[in-house]
Order: structure tokens, then sequence, then C-alpha cells
């Protein structure tokens, strides 16, 4: 089994390496707080008459 502390979603590293600094750089927040921050993500996926 995966251990929690250590693992870290590649989308959520992604998003605190670039994204977050491109967002404040883009917009001129003052403060981390005030980025958006990813909280959960839902894929869909239709599979029709499985």
């Amino acid at each position: 089994m995966l251990d929690d502390a250590k693992y870290t979603p590649r989308l959520r590293a992604v998003f605190n390496d670039t994204i977050k600094a491109a967002l404040k750089e883009e917009f001129s927040y003052k403060n981390d707080m005030q980025i958006p921050r990813l909280d959960k993500i839902v894929l869909n996926m239709g599979v029709g008459e499985a």
C-alpha cells in the first residue's frame, strides 16, 4: 500500500510548482492565500451499457 505521507498526486505537484506561481503573477495576488486551490478532481467516464 502507498505511504500517504510521501505520495503526492502528479496534478497537485504540477499545480504547486508551476501553476500557482503563474496565477500569482498573472493576477497580481499579494498573498498566497488569495490564489485559488484545488480541492477535488472528479473524472466521469460514460461506459455505455457495460
